[in-house]
């Protein structure tokens, strides 16, 4: 308590501002636990940038948490490119703050003699990362909670590849933040270093968007959608996106298509979470319509939900939506023939039934670490290779490399073509689904996020990860576990036979099971949110469409069986 303490009281000098010493003050005399919540940490990088509630303290977001980050930043870029003809682009979301934050990250970096591209106003992630490389900048920051409560907000940073930093760079630039006092960062604005943008961004980034996500799909006229931006950003894109690709039944969901960082007509705006597509999904009812699309606050994510084989509006989920766009993409490479360098990639959670498909086409698959971070790295990484397209479980697809980041404008549009052709060829998008499962085998999968929140909530988190790996169990549903991977060690173990094997993969606080029949279960903490996530997926043969729902009820009975004897549900 007395490093919290001391933490505390150095916010209390003349640097910082009136009422964030006041409020400071007032925490020591009155209330120690929040005091502790807010100054026990610094905020760090996660998964997804930095990322947390909004507030006074060291670890929370607010001017000087992201300023000392930006202070940071700025000298990284510095050292790594010189002083000379700098730039840097921002963007940022409808949440709270976000637009007053931006303003404050642009100021720190004009103030270091950094050239700023500012949006004008809110503008979707995927823009951002678009604009990195269209502006010829050297990054690019995004002021963005994502899919978070109404009360956080954080701090995407993109590098000059238009991706988001990774190792070894994420390391570099966090010393260089760490090694800063706060009054060491520079606040005082070059005015003449910040320029506003909007419409010529946006125009080349709809361009892009049109043209890496139109395959001239037939039926579009035939073809209802609904759409809800969820108070977020994608209200910007997406429905002129879709009216360039010439998609004209297109009914946006007025309540929740204002910005708004409450986001009030929504428990939480996670297309994840089917709560947050209700209301879209009962306007699909009223009038009809084949597909809803829902994408989060900054538009990196879309969920998806279409007419079943009863006609019933369904979500179908991140592993689904990934597996139907990958191999449309895939067919659409093939009619112009493969060139023997294209490659898909996916998360380690993700379902394994991507790599199955990649075999299937002879396509390169790789996979990478949570975050598609990691999948930018991959582009960056194998300049003379061709990436397809890839996505990852948690609702987060990319359709070629015009954009490095995880991108709901050109996936939405994406999903009306697959849609829109599956039904002028008398199939649906549904259909086509449970061909790929005949195809490829039928893999199921269910996520189960914990929440632990605040400190004595990290330690539980901690402490539930470490059970799972000292105390592994041997078998599951009744086949034995044969592989042990541990990305902390890098290590994968056949428990079986002994056999060790090296993972060629970054090192991350992940353990993955996986059983002789193919099934696997993962854990890890949440890299932005106090929650631990455990990840299931299993498989099996479906030999003919007809018996779709049969093997489907059959699945969810094996995950009911593996989540009762993992104590998960």
């Amino acid at each position: 308590m007395d490093a919290i303490l001391k933490t505390a009281k150095s916010w209390l000098t003349d640097f910082f501002d009136p009422e964030v010493r006041k409020e400071v003050q007032n925490l020591i005399d009155n209330d120690t636990d929040e005091l502790k919540d807010r100054f026990y940490k610094q905020m760090e990088f996660g998964t997804g940038g930095m990322r947390g509630i909004m507030g006074v303290g060291t670890n929370r977001i607010n001017k000087y948490t992201l300023g000392k980050s930006t202070q940071g930043l700025s000298n990284y870029i510095i050292k790594t490119y010189g002083k000379k003809d700098l730039k840097v682009v921002i963007a940022f979301d409808c949440r709270h703050n976000s637009d007053t934050l931006a303003r404050t990250v642009a100021e720190v970096l004009s103030a270091n003699g950094i050239k700023v591209y500012l949006f004008s106003e809110l503008r979707t992630t995927p823009e951002l990362s678009f604009a990195v490389r269209h502006l010829e900048c050297h990054a690019g920051i995004v002021l963005t909670a994502s899919h978070n409560p109404p009360e956080y907000n954080g701090y995407k940073v993109y590098w000059t590849d238009g991706g988001q930093i990774v190792p070894p760079q994420d390391g570099e630039i966090i010393s260089e933040i760490n090694s800063l006092s706060f009054e060491d960062i520079k606040f005082e604005a070059n005015d003449s270093l910040i320029e506003i943008i909007d419409k010529d961004v946006d125009e080349a980034f709809i361009e892009a968007s049109v043209a890496k996500g139109s395959f001239n799909a037939a039926g579009k006229d035939d073809f209802k959608l609904v759409f809800t931006s969820l108070h977020g950003t994608s209200i910007t894109a997406i429905p002129e996106v879709l009216k360039r690709a010439g998609y004209k039944n297109v009914t946006i969901i007025e309540e929740q298509a204002k910005p708004n960082g409450d986001f009030p007509t929504v428990k939480s705006p996670n297309p994840e979470e089917p709560e947050a597509l209700s209301m879209a999904v009962t306007k699909a009812k009223e009038i009809g319509a084949d597909m809803v699309v829902g994408t989060d606050p900054d538009s990196d994510r879309l969920g998806i939900a279409v007419r079943n084989l009863d006609g019933e509006m369904e979500i179908v989920n991140g592993n689904q939506a990934m597996i139907l766009m990958t191999k449309f993409l895939l067919d659409q490479q093939k009619q112009k023939g493969f060139k023997g360098n294209e490659f898909i990639a996916t998360t380690i959670v993700s379902t394994p039934m991507m790599e199955a498909m990649a075999k299937a086409y002879g396509v390169e698959f790789k996979t990478a670490l949570t975050g598609f971070k990691w999948i930018g790295k991959m582009i960056k990484d194998f300049p003379e290779s061709n990436f397809i397209g890839g996505g990852e479980e948690s609702f987060g697809y990319m359709v070629g490399d015009f954009v490095r980041d995880k991108d709901a404008v050109t996936s939405t549009l994406l999903a009306c073509e697959i849609a829109a052709q599956a039904k002028a060829n008398g199939s649906s998008f549904y259909k086509q689904l449970i061909d790929c499962y005949v195809d490829y085998g039928f893999y199921k999968e269910k996520l189960i996020s914990i929440t632990k929140k605040g400190m004595s909530g990290a330690e539980e988190i901690k402490q539930m990860l470490k059970d799972f790996k000292e105390n592994p169990v041997s078998s599951v549903a009744g086949s034995k576990v044969k592989w042990i991977e541990d990305y902390n060690t890098s290590i994968a173990k056949n428990v079986l036979t002994g056999e060790e094997k090296a993972i060629d993969i970054p090192k991350s606080n992940v353990l993955i099971y996986e059983t002789e029949d193919g099934t696997r279960i993962a854990a890890r903490p949440s890299g932005t949110e106090p929650k631990v996530k455990f990840y299931i997926s299993t498989n099996t043969k479906l030999d003919k469409a007809e018996d779709f729902k049969k093997v489907s009820k059959e699945l969810d009975i094996k995950i009911q069986n593996i989540l009762r004897e993992l104590n998960l549900g």
